[in-house]
């Protein structure tokens, strides 16, 4: 009797919160050991994300780095007009966008399709081969990488090689020196360095696919490609939903080590793009103001590209990130 007095006591004391606050309140107060445990991540986030945020005014300004902040010249939005008068600018706008766009259709396509394969292997031995060896090239660097795919494309490399074997050509192409291939390249060669890596998402969130959905398909004579279609798509949709919205706000991020590494003075209308633009116009030529406002601008438009594609979610009814 004794311990059950003891018991409900203390089941009582930790049940108990401060009336007339707020719901939200409450629920801090509930769950303070988690709001405890999340302050670091808070502490880092404020210091490092955040904080930093302070250095946009250089973009307003014609900055000297010999000179303390109220010394500047404040320049007001003229590097931003600047921007938007640039030939070179809009260039690359143009080549970020276009990059961001096949690596983001490209890269959901493939990373599905083979998630969709993998899932339907039963031999786990073969399983596990395809997927090791699909995952090994996001474990090379870019610059081990880029020398691959320069040596394969090389006039003398592999590919060239197998065209004039099949007749299709009669001498080796540069085709690191055509401009209009390099897109295509590019979008090739982030497939295939990262698509094994991307496939892990789906397969985990296959795995929480209820089997007898499966089995009660099979009973009505549902074939693999339409257990596919109708339990495994819908299954994993929400988590497609998601990685697409977060995507969709990483359209101003097309990458700069592949751009970098496998551009040239023959392709750079194409390979070009504004992390590029920024280290050869901006930080290079000292003139930091420049590069501030093309990092603020592609910060910015990325922050509205994830607001409105997460609302578009919301209203269709679908998974969002909020």
């Amino acid at each position: 009797m004794e311990n059950n007095t003891v018991s409900a006591a203390s089941s009582s004391a930790r049940s108990k919160k401060p009336a007339g606050l707020p719901r939200f309140f409450r629920l801090l107060f509930q769950q303070r050991a988690l709001v405890v445990m999340s302050v670091p991540f808070l502490i880092w986030l404020f210091i490092f994300k955040y904080l930093p945020l302070w250095g946009w005014t250089i973009a307003f300004q014609k900055y000297k780095p010999a000179l303390g902040f109220w010394d500047q010249e404040w320049a007001g939005f003229e590097h931003f007009r600047f921007l938007f008068a640039d030939e070179r600018f809009l260039r690359v706008l143009r080549n970020t966008l276009a990059m961001s766009g096949i690596n983001l259709v490209l890269g959901f396509v493939t990373a599905i399709v083979l998630a969709l394969l993998l899932n339907e292997v039963r031999k786990v031995m073969f399983k596990r081969i395809v997927q090791t060896i699909s995952y090994l090239p996001h474990f090379i660097s870019w610059v081990v990488a880029a020398g691959i795919i320069q040596s394969t494309l090389s006039p003398d490399g592999i590919i060239n090689e197998l065209l004039e074997k099949s007749n299709f050509i009669q001498e080796g192409i540069l085709f690191l020196g055509i401009p209009e291939y390099f897109w295509g390249i590019f979008g090739a060669g982030t497939v295939w360095k990262d698509v094994g890596w991307n496939t892990i998402v789906y397969l985990a969130a296959m795995t929480m696919i209820d089997p007898a959905q499966y089995e009660a398909a099979e009973m009505d004579g549902a074939g693999r490609f339409k257990r596919m279609w109708h339990i495994t798509l819908p299954g994993i949709k929400p988590v497609i939903v998601v990685l697409l919205i977060m995507n969709i706000g990483y359209l101003m991020e097309s990458g700069f080590e592949p751009q970098y590494l496998l551009g040239n003075g023959m392709n750079i209308d194409y390979s070009e793009n504004l992390d590029i633009f920024v280290l050869k116009y901006g930080i290079a030529q000292g003139n930091f103001s420049l590069s501030i406002a093309a990092g603020m601008f592609k910060t910015v438009v990325s922050f509205i590209l994830l607001f409105i594609a997460n609302n578009i979610s919301k209203r269709l009814g679908e998974a969002r990130l909020y």
